[in-house]
């Protein structure tokens, strides 16, 4: 017999992953075009769909998890336990899956029964708990998982909201990456505060570039962090139930840096649905309920604090409307919310259904 001699083919690959946590980051800004036609200045979008797990919120999930690695806290088959509005439950089930680690969530019962299918199909066990409990409440996501970590062995509570890493995550990637992005030109940064840990992180990077770059919080009519910004003081008062999820909160979170903030926008859930709708309308981009929030934020700002055309704005995209189909881009949705205003009937003309026959 002939000897076969064996070669090996070397290939040149690009855009080739061991595992789908090396997509986390990096993602690309977008000019915002028809949305800010009123505004001079240069609007840029943060598009953090582009993660593999479609939110911001891979940064952190990777990022904690893998510094609870590195200081021995998680054994093999350990659980990992969240309090999440669905964006975080999603990563740190994503995260979980390569890693081997159990998945338990807490969910408030604003979240709509898509996303808490999509939290089971990758492998969590979620709990449903009343979003309208105070949040020290036995029965409110936040002490349902604390309760389930302290009970479960082997086991971690990522605890977003009081958590620095969740900072420093985005202090290690989202902020460098606007930075090189725009050239340090960025002038201000916009974004939607929930655990704060995205613009805090964000924030605390660009104003060690550049101190003079305004930092813009949105908060959700019905929270309490706008208040508490301008006052130092907790507010009850204000707290009522909202739709928006994800943003604003009924607590104070540690990862919200207060200082860092030059000033909060408060918009209300009617506007962010129709800003939402819109902003998929006129710049294709399908963004979710956050993503409308914090262009509405954007320009209620620029209402009372002009921008000029040498400004550069970046408007954080948290996530991406594929999770919103049955919410806000539901016109029955919208219309049991009272959202009927002349926004709903443009986009029924637009969206007018020709029969081919």
């Amino acid at each position: 017999m002939h000897a076969v001699s064996e070669r090996k083919i070397v290939l040149e690959m690009t855009n080739v992953y061991n595992n789908i946590l090396e997509l986390i980051g990096s993602t690309p800004l977008v000019k915002l075009n028809r949305v800010t036609e009123a505004i001079p200045a240069t609007v840029y979008a943060k598009l953090e769909s582009y993660n593999p797990g479609h939110s911001t919120k891979d940064r952190i999930a990777l990022h904690i998890i893998e510094s609870a690695e590195e200081k021995g806290l998680l054994e093999p088959g350990a659980t990992i336990v969240e309090t999440t509005s669905g964006n975080t439950g999603f990563s740190v089930a994503m995260v979980s899956i390569i890693k081997g680690y159990k998945c338990i969530l807490a969910v408030s019962d604003k979240t709509k029964p898509e996303k808490i299918a999509y939290l089971k199909a990758l492998g969590a066990k979620v709990f449903v708990c009343p979003a309208s409990v105070p949040a020290d409440d036995p029965r409110s996501y936040y002490e349902v998982a604390k309760r389930i970590a302290a009970e479960t062995p082997n086991s971690i509570y990522i605890n977003q909201y009081f958590n620095e890493l969740n900072i420093d995550a985005h202090y290690r990637t989202t902020g460098p990456e606007i930075w090189e992005q725009t050239k340090g030109k960025i002038t201000h940064i916009i974004a939607c505060t929930g655990t704060g840990g995205t613009l805090s992180g964000s924030a605390k990077y660009l104003k060690e570039k550049n101190p003079d770059i305004k930092v813009i919080g949105v908060d959700a009519d019905g929270s309490i962090l706008k208040t508490y910004h301008e006052t130092g003081k907790i507010d009850k008062s204000v707290i009522h139930p909202y739709q928006i999820e994800g943003l604003g909160k009924n607590l104070i979170p540690s990862a919200l840096l207060f200082d860092l903030v030059d000033e909060f926008v408060r918009v209300n859930d009617e506007m962010s649905a129709y800003r939402t709708r819109e902003i998929a309308m006129k710049e294709a981009i399908m963004g979710g309920y956050t993503t409308g929030a914090a262009v509405q934020g954007l320009l209620q700002y620029a209402n009372s604090h002009p921008f000029t055309e040498s400004d550069v704005v970046v408007v954080i995209f948290p996530d991406h409307g594929s999770r919103y189909i049955t919410k806000v881009y539901n016109d029955q949705w919208m219309a049991e919310q009272g959202f009927t205003n002349n926004c709903i009937h443009s986009y029924d003309e637009l969206h007018a259904t020709e029969f081919v026959k």
